[in-house]
This record gives C-alpha cells, structure tokens and sequence, in this order.
C-alpha cells in the first residue's frame, strides 16, 4: 500500500467499521498523536465509538444505504480536510472503503478484491478460474436447486449464505430430506450482513486449519496456523490452539497454497484469516477474510508467535513497512510456547442466569462468558456458545487439554419457559 502523505502533512485518516472492544482511534494515535481521524459507520456501530472527542467527526450511514450516498458523503468529507488515508480493521463496510477509496483516489484495497473475499461464490469462480482449486460449487434459489447440487456433487455437501461470517446459517446436508431446513437456515436474518442469496458447496473432508497472514506490496508471510475444531453438525467452531502440531512439508503446503489464494483474488497488503480444510489431496479453502481471525485468534497469535497483527495493520496504514519486523520476531530463538482455546455450546434455549459456580468461577482470569445476565441463548452461528476458556503450554496438545477442562468444569443456571397446558 503506497504511502501517499508527505511526512510534513498532518494524516487524516477515513475509518470504516468501528469494530468490537478495542479503541482503534487510541492505537493510530499512539503512534502519531497529530493523526486526525474521521468515521463511517452504520448506526449500530455508534455505541463502539468510547472516546468521541478523538475524532474530527462521525457519520453514521444506514446499512442499506446506496453506495453513491456512502462515496458523495466521503467526498464532502474530503473537500472539508483531504483524506490521505483510508483503513478499516473489521470485516463490515470494507466494500465502503474499497469504492471510497477508488473514487478519492486513496489506496486501499481495491473494490474487486473485497467482493471476491466477501462473496463466496464470487470467490470460487476467481480460484477455479486462476487454477488454484476446483471445488465444486453453485448459487441457489430454492430448495429444487439444493437438491440438484447434492445429485451432482453428491452428499453430504455445505449450505451457507453467499455472504457471512461467524457460521451463521451453516448446515452439512447429508440427504435430500435435509435440503429444505437448510435453504431456510442460510436464507435467515443474521446482524450485520447483507442478503446475497445462498450457496452450496462440495464438502471436504479433513482436519480444518486457520493460516493468519501478513500481506505487503503483494508478498505475503505466514504468521501461524491455528488447528481448529469444529462442531460436525452446524461448523460452529469450538476451540482453536496455535501454533499447530505441523510437520514442516505440511506447513509449507498450507502457506504455499494460501499465498496462491490471496494472489489470485488480488490481495496486496494488510492481515489476512484464511480457512482450510487439508483434505487427503491436499489443502483446500474454506473462505478468506481481509482481517485478523476472530474468536481471540489475534491474541492466541501474539501470545503464541509474538505478532500483534493489529498493532502492524496500524503501522502499515501510515505507510510503514512491516513485513521485516514480522519476520524478525518469527525468526527469533523464542521458547516453545502454544495457546489454546475452547468454547461451550450446549444445545440448550432459554434464558440465561448466570453462572452456577458464582465467584469462584467468574473470576477465573482464563475464563470469559459470553453472555450477560437476562441474555437468550439465540443457538444462531457462534452466538450459540456460552463461556470459553484459554491455557498455555509448551505444546499444543497440553494447551488444547487445559483449555477444555477449565470450560468443561462450568455448571450455567437458564430459565427455561413452563409449556403450556396441553402440550408437550
């Protein structure tokens, strides 16, 4: 990403997305206390804005807002104080940004880019075009064409929406008679993302990894890859641990195939999460986002490996070059030291109460619960899970056991509705 801004020249930066619990303003400011900042978020997205006074000014636009309006506001923006920088460090609005971007003249990634990430049948189209895999993919529009792909590519296969994140509306259909609550499932109301129909994809068998990645002038570098464990029945995921346990001809083949999947849907800089399934023909995508990897993966990285892939996402939005720092640290004579992970996602609906160990429980450092007093347990992607835990060890194996035990030792209290007379 090409650095625009003379150094004389105070940035102004163009933020997209205001993302989850951490204060992005505070980090650009901490390397450069002069840099002024302006936002575009969604209305939803206000609450996430904690120190207000950071920033030059904020407009909040509808999610279903026309992108001319997005860009002709962005323009009012520029004409008041030159933008010199646009950057969003969470998934939601990057196609804002991309077509801001585009018509201010600023780098960021570019609008082509950020719609074969964040469609997925977009992407699978890009991948088998560029050579790079050929799973076996299709849109569809009704329960009729579910049962066309399961009779060509045959069972089971993936049903998820075209768009989305989180595993939401994600079913592993295994016979034709699961094919109409599957459509129902992926075509479902899910926060934050746009309705861009269904797709249904060839399934791949095999243990399911993560590649975290550094991407620079279109180089890209494996930071770590993370094992994940998934729930067989909705892919929700349950637990990750990093680095995995990995011979080093595998790893290779992982970074090797990620790095042709980021260069064929044009991705030149920035953090990337990429998900992989390594399949016995080798590895295979699951999607790719333009961002660190959620479920605290960005702090299992850092804790792990030593990377705060945030921290350089904000170095290399002022133009800095990252990728030789990043790799010191992985070549560093560092102790073996592995992070884990692990969520709780009983199949239980209701209200929920708390927990049943009180205090004890709750102040656990390694312990965090994910819903609050009052909160109903929707069972929708992973908003579905309740408490994780995390642990550290010298290996993955201890790592993964500790992180399970402690949120397997969990007891939760929920209200659970009293049927009414007559039913059952």
């Amino acid at each position: 990403m090409a650095d625009l801004n003379p150094a004389s020249t105070p940035d102004h930066f163009l933020l997209f997305a205001i993302g989850p619990r951490l204060d992005f303003a505070a980090r650009l400011r901490a390397l450069d206390e002069s840099a002024r900042i302006s936002v575009i978020c969604r209305p939803e997205h206000l609450s996430r804005i904690t120190e207000s006074g950071n920033y030059l000014r904020v407009l909040a636009v509808r999610q279903d807002a026309p992108m001319d309006e997005v860009v002709a506001l962005a323009r009012t923006v520029h004409e008041l104080e030159p933008v010199t920088r646009i950057t969003t460090f969470w998934e939601h609005d990057q196609d804002r940004a991309a077509a801001v971007g585009a018509a201010l003249g600023v780098a960021t990634h570019s609008p082509e880019t950020v719609r074969l990430v964040q469609d997925k049948h977009a992407m699978r189209e890009r991948l088998r075009e560029a050579g790079v895999e050929d799973t076996a993919a299709g849109r569809a529009y009704g329960e009729a064409d579910l049962l066309a792909f399961g009779e060509s590519a045959g069972y089971p296969f993936i049903v998820k929406p075209t768009a989305g994140t989180a595993s939401f509306g994600v079913t592993l259909v295994h016979s034709p008679e699961e094919a109409a609550a599957a459509y129902r499932t992926a075509t479902g109301d899910f926060p934050g993302i746009a309705r861009l129909g269904v797709l249904a994809e060839q399934y791949h068998s095999g243990p399911q990894y993560s590649v975290e990645a550094f991407s620079e002038a279109a180089e890209h570098v494996v930071v770590a890859i993370t094992r994940k464990y998934s729930d067989p029945k909705n892919m929700v995921e349950l637990g990750h641990v990093l680095p995995a346990p990995l011979e080093p001809a595998t790893q290779e083949a992982i970074g090797d195939h990620v790095g042709r999947v980021l260069d064929a849907l044009g991705v030149e800089f920035g953090p990337t999460h990429t998900e992989i399934v390594l399949t016995a023909d080798g590895p295979r995508i699951i999607e790719t986002h333009l961002r660190v990897g959620g479920d605290e993966i960005f702090n299992l990285t850092k804790d792990a490996v030593g990377v705060d892939m945030i921290d350089f996402q904000t170095r290399q939005a002022f133009g800095d070059k990252v990728l030789p720092d990043i790799r010191a640290i992985l070549e560093s004579d560092r102790a073996p030291r592995c992070e884990a992970i692990w969520y709780t996602a009983p199949e239980a609906s209701g209200t929920f109460m708390g927990l049943a160990d009180g205090d004890e429980a709750s102040s656990n450092p390694d312990v965090t619960v994910l819903l609050t007093p009052g909160e109903q347990l929707t069972g929708h992607g992973s908003f579905a899970r309740i408490a994780r835990a995390r642990a550290s060890a010298p290996n993955a194996e201890d790592a993964l056991a500790r992180a399970r035990s402690t949120v397997n030792g969990l007891s939760f209290v929920f209200r659970v509705a009293s049927a009414e007379p007559g039913t059952v």
